[in-house]
C-alpha cells in the first residue's frame, strides 16, 4: 500500500480539476456583482452563485465516497468524523472536518478561482486564509437536522471577527431534503449561545428576544442546484431541517477568515494541530494562504 501523504504539506493546485487564473481578465469572470455583495451585506448571505461544473461535483463525489469509511488509511488526518452526529439511527447527520488534507478533489476545492474570488471579495477585498472545512451529509428518508446557529458562536477562539462561510450541494438541495434555511438580517443581532449542533432544532429560541423570535416565523429556504453555493456572514443564524425524500443531500463546507486573524486560546484550534498560542496569527501548515490581495 502506498504511503499516506497529508496533503496539508501542498498549499497550492495539485489536480487539474481546476485552472488558476493568469490575468485580472481571466479572474475577472469569477467576481460577484455589485448587487451580489450588497445583498450580502444587507441580508448576511448571497447564494446561487455556481463554483463547480457537472464534472467537478463528479470528481468530490468520488472523493467523499471514498473517505466515508472510517477504515480509509488516511482516517487519522480528519480532525473530527462523525459518522452520525446525532448518534440516533433515525437521523442520520455525517458530519466531518478536515477531508482537504486527504483527496486531491477536495483539497483543490479551496484554490478554485471562482470561490476565492467571491470570498476576496466578501471579505472586504482582504487577503483570504482558510480556517477549516466541513462535510455535511444527510442520506435519503432519515437524514438528520442541523440545529439553528451562527458558525461564529463555535469559533470565539479566533479574533477579530472576519470569518466567512461557503456550503456548496453536492446533490441537488431542495426544501425536501433537508436544504439550509437562513433568518435575514440576523448577521446584526450580535453573538448568541451556541447549540449542540445535530441536537434540538430550536435550541437557538432560548438565547432569542421576542423581536427576534417573530423574525424566525419567515424563514427563507436556500434551494440550489448541484454545484451551486450560498455564502453566509459569521453571525447569520441557519439551519437545515430532516431529509425525509427519496434523494440525498450532501454538502461541503469552506470556512475562511481574513489574513491576520490571531488566536484566542492556548489551546488547540482544531483537534490534533499544533497549537498558535493566545495573541499569534494564526497561519502555516494548517491555515494557508488561499487569496493574497
Amino acid at each position: 500500500m502506498a504511503a499516506v501523504k497529508d496533503l496539508a504539506e501542498k498549499h497550492q493546485l495539485i489536480s487539474d480539476i481546476f485552472k488558476w487564473p493568469k490575468s485580472k481578465e481571466e479572474w475577472d469572470q469569477y467576481r460577484l456583482s455589485d448587487e451580489e455583495v450588497s445583498h450580502f451585506h444587507e441580508q448576511g448571505y448571497v447564494a446561487g452563485i455556481q463554483l463547480l461544473n457537472d464534472a467537478q461535483v463528479e470528481v468530490l463525489r468520488n472523493d467523499l465516497d471514498e473517505i466515508l469509511n472510517p477504515e480509509h488509511p488516511a482516517h487519522h488526518l480528519f480532525y473530527e468524523f462523525h459518522s452520525n452526529e446525532s448518534e440516533n439511527p433515525n437521523s442520520v447527520l455525517f458530519h466531518s472536518l478536515g477531508h482537504w488534507r486527504i483527496t486531491d478533489g477536495f483539497h483543490d476545492s479551496l484554490w478554485n478561482p471562482a470561490f476565492v474570488m467571491a470570498a476576496h471579495q466578501l471579505l472586504e477585498n482582504k487577503s483570504v486564509r482558510f480556517w477549516h472545512d466541513q462535510l455535511f451529509c444527510k442520506p435519503a428518508k432519515h437524514g438528520g437536522v442541523v440545529a439553528w446557529h451562527q458558525d461564529y458562536s463555535y469559533w470565539t477562539r479566533t479574533i477579530a471577527m472576519q470569518h466567512l462561510t461557503c456550503w456548496t450541494g453536492l446533490d441537488d438541495a431542495s426544501v425536501e431534503n433537508g436544504c439550509l434555511h437562513y433568518i435575514p438580517k440576523s448577521h446584526k443581532w450580535g453573538l448568541l449561545d451556541a447549540p449542540p449542533l445535530a441536537g434540538d432544532m430550536n435550541g437557538l429560541m432560548n438565547s432569542l428576544n421576542e423581536e427576534q423570535k417573530e423574525q424566525f416565523k419567515n424563514p427563507v429556504p436556500i434551494e440550489l442546484k448541484k454545484g451551486y453555493a450560498t455564502f453566509h456572514h459569521p453571525l447569520m443564524v441557519h439551519g437545515s431541517y430532516e431529509n425525509r425524500s427519496e434523494i440525498s443531500r450532501r454538502a461541503f463546507v469552506l470556512n475562511v477568515f481574513a489574513d491576520g486573524t490571531i488566536s484566542d486560546t492556548n489551546g488547540e484550534l482544531l483537534q490534533g494541530v499544533p497549537k498558535i498560542t493566545k495573541g499569534n496569527k494564526i497561519e502555516g501548515k494548517f491555515f494557508p494562504l488561499l487569496f493574497k490581495n
